[in-house]
C-alpha cells in the first residue's frame, strides 16, 4: 500500500510540474511584449516593409510603457473625433426635424416679468380708476 501511495505522490508531483510549465507558457504568451511581437511578426511577414516593423518592434521592446501610452492617446483621440462627429450629426438631425415642424405661434415672443409695470393698463383697471 505504501508503494502505491508513493507512486501516487510521484504522479501528483509530475502533474504539478507539467501544470506549472503549462501556466508559465500561457503567461509568457499573454504578456504585452509577446502579444506585440506576435502582431508585428504577422505584419512583417505579410508586407514588403518588414524593416519598418522591425524598427517598431525594437522601439516597443526598449520602451513598452511610453508606446502603450502613445497608443492609448491616439485611441482616445480617435474616439473623441468619432463621438464629436456623431454629436454633430445628431444636432443636424434635430435641426432638420425642427425645420420641418409647422410654426404655430407667428407673433413675437412675449416675456412676462412680474417686477415691471405693465405698459398699458387693462381696461378693467382703467374703468375702476375713473369711477
Amino acid at each position: 500500500m505504501s508503494a502505491s501511495l508513493n507512486d501516487l505522490e510521484k504522479d501528483i508531483e509530475a502533474s504539478r510540474a507539467r501544470l506549472d510549465q503549462t501556466i508559465d507558457r500561457i503567461q509568457d504568451r499573454l504578456s504585452v511584449s509577446s502579444i506585440v511581437d506576435e502582431m508585428l511578426g504577422t505584419a512583417r511577414r505579410s508586407t514588403p516593409l518588414g524593416g519598418a516593423y522591425d524598427g517598431a518592434l525594437d522601439a516597443v521592446r526598449r520602451n513598452p510603457v511610453p508606446v502603450m501610452l502613445i497608443a492609448a492617446g491616439v485611441g482616445w483621440l480617435i474616439h473623441r473625433i468619432s463621438t464629436d462627429s456623431a454629436r454633430q450629426a445628431a444636432r443636424r438631425r434635430v435641426q432638420q426635424s425642427a425645420d420641418r415642424l409647422p410654426v404655430l405661434n407667428t407673433g413675437a415672443a412675449r416675456v412676462y416679468d412680474p417686477d415691471r409695470p405693465t405698459l398699458q393698463p387693462t381696461r378693467e383697471f382703467a374703468e375702476e380708476t375713473q369711477v
